[in-house]
């Protein structure tokens, strides 16, 4: 399945008067970051960068005088969020936006139907409790060093790191937590200690599994992920039959 997560900065917060400067989204195929990604400034014609929404992204309207406006990158956009599931932040306030710039260029609006705002999931998850894109980032111990002011590409970068956690965690992206990870939290990000094993449990396989686990190995190559991990035979303690 296709997914791009998606932010844009805008004007101010009036998405029939304010307008776009900035959107940007990143690709997930199977919740999987592929590393495909798309990012625009866009100059809002008519329309200045109010100093609040500046204090917010820093981007001036100086910065902005040399670029495209959207009708410019309108097409681009659309064949890059192609027929995918849209995924936002708060997701009514950039679709709203968005095809308010759609409409002024003469092309047709998103679906609300194809898009999931992670700002409900969060809410629903964790009732009561903050739901910003920094909360949540906060809670999942995810870092944002890297970012002092919002912006569009790496707010969505965030936000696909948040939606994979929103939607079952660091498995969804088939990365597993360390073994030796001696400190984790809990789903209301309180720390919870975790004591290694002093002793490994043994394994559960049979000499018969075990044997046909090594053959099979056996069969994928020099080079094979396994053939780095797999213990030698005779360190192995089976269970019998």
């Amino acid at each position: 399945m296709r997914e791009i997560v998606f932010d844009t900065e805008t004007t101010g917060l009036d998405f029939e008067a304010d307008r776009v400067i900035e959107i940007g989204g990143i690709e997930l195929w199977n919740h999987i970051p592929t590393g495909k990604s798309w990012h625009r400034f866009v100059r809002p014609s008519g329309r200045k960068v109010d100093p609040g929404a500046f204090d917010v992204h820093g981007i001036s309207d100086d910065f902005l005088k040399d670029k495209e406006p959207f009708e410019a990158v309108a097409d681009e956009l659309i064949e890059f969020f192609g027929d995918a599931v849209l995924i936002a932040h708060n997701a009514s306030f950039d679709i709203r936006f968005l095809n308010a710039e759609f409409a002024r260029a003469g092309r047709p609006a998103l679906g609300i139907d194809r898009v999931v705002d992670t700002l409900q999931m969060a809410r629903r998850k964790f009732p009561m409790a903050p739901a910003t894109l920094d909360a949540l980032c906060s809670r999942f111990q995810i870092d944002t060093t890297r970012r002092d002011k919002h912006g569009a590409l790496v707010d969505s970068e965030l936000l696909a790191s948040v939606y994979i956690e929103l939607i079952g965690g660091r498995q969804a992206a088939l990365g597993l937590v360390s073994s030796h990870q001696e400190e984790q939290r809990d789903a209301d990000g309180a720390v919870i200690r975790i004591k290694p094993r002093a002793i490994p449990l043994p394994s559960r396989l049979s000499a018969g599994e075990d044997a046909r686990h090594r053959a099979f190995v056996g069969t994928l190559g020099p080079d094979a992920l396994w053939l780095s991990v797999l213990e030698p035979a005779a360190d192995v303690a089976l269970t019998a039959g």
